[in-house]
């Protein structure tokens, strides 16, 4: 089939690459524009942007396909361009940018989003977080076709997967792009071969993943231990859970919450030997594995400590 993709991150382009090896013709692959990153905020293009140019598959970065948006001049090119690339259907993952109707009306087969939940479970922009940090026990990707609203159109395809004990973000985020890889790819070859039975969402069980902020990764003591380690893992790799201590704020990778009776108030550090660093949570105690301070690196809090004291008794904000 030809196929137009859109895309951004390594998620995104995991799929891009099966969709590719699997002899589809991709006619364009869209992609936010390159973004400043790393230290030097240098301008970097997207992993989907770095494997489209690798494999000479022509690039289109609108700054947005809204007509009636920032960049009115912009979308309508990016629409005619869409329209004079011959194709059959388009593949959406974790592009980034909203579709307009407009653009959804296009394929002649429709547009195709993979999205990584169980729809409709944790529709919109962070579902792998958001599962993470509820403590579901169960994720998935959600094949769907795409129409207007916020990933609410009918599901072609779906499949579970456990979610690991301890595992973070970026580890769930790697199987659920595999898993996706293969999805998409059976899903276009169904397509082709006949058509696909879109199934629509049940009303019943629907939540919204909304977007990660940097305000809500601060670690509130206040709250239990185990709602705090999932955090944790939620937030690994980015935004990344961060705490106060005597004004600075550390960056917390990795944790678990441990029983404990205790009568500290929320924030203090009960022991800080060994491999871990224990502090008081409302409920149960929140044990420190892997931590960092700024400029310095992920250190596990054996070596942290040796540089870093922090004592018993002095407590996080």
């Amino acid at each position: 089939m030809n196929i137009i993709f859109a895309g951004t991150p390594w998620f995104a382009c995991t799929a891009l690459e099966s969709i590719h090896r699997a002899g589809h013709v991709i006619g364009l692959v869209l992609t936010q524009p390159d973004r400043p990153r790393g230290r030097g905020l240098k301008l970097l293009p997207s992993p989907v942007k770095d494997y489209a140019l690798l494999n000479g598959l022509p690039v289109l970065q609108p700054p947005s396909l809204r007509l009636d948006g920032r960049f009115p001049e912009e979308a309508m090119s990016a629409h005619e361009r869409l329209r004079a690339t011959p194709h059959d259907a388009m593949v959406v993952a974790a592009y980034g940018l909203i579709l307009p109707q407009a653009i959804l009306d296009i394929p002649p087969r429709g547009s195709l989003n993979i999205h990584a939940s169980l729809l409709p479970r944790w529709r919109g922009a962070a579902p792998i977080q958001r599962a993470i940090e509820a403590g579901d026990e169960m994720t998935g990707v959600s094949i769907m076709q795409m129409e207007a609203g916020l990933d609410t159109g009918p599901v072609l395809l779906q499949e579970s997967l456990a979610i690991g004990q301890g595992e973070t973000a970026g580890e769930l985020s790697e199987r659920l792009a595999r898993l996706g890889a293969g999805l998409i790819v059976q899903a276009l070859a169904a397509l082709e071969n006949g058509g696909l039975a879109a199934v629509p969402q049940p009303q019943e069980g629907i939540t919204y993943a909304a977007k990660i902020t940097r305000e809500e990764a601060r670690l509130d003591f206040n709250r239990s231990a185990s709602v705090l380690a999932r955090q944790v893992r939620a937030f690994n790799p980015a935004p990344g859970s961060h705490a106060e201590y005597r004004d600075v704020s550390l960056k917390i990778w990795s944790a678990q919450a441990r029983a404990l009776d205790h009568r500290a108030p929320p924030g203090t550090v009960l022991q800080s030997e060994g491999d871990s660093i224990a502090i008081a949570c409302a409920q149960d105690v929140l044990q420190v594995y892997a931590i960092q301070k700024p400029g310095g690196q992920r250190l596990d809090a054996r070596a942290f400590l040796k540089g870093f004291p922090i004592q018993p008794g002095t407590r996080f904000a």
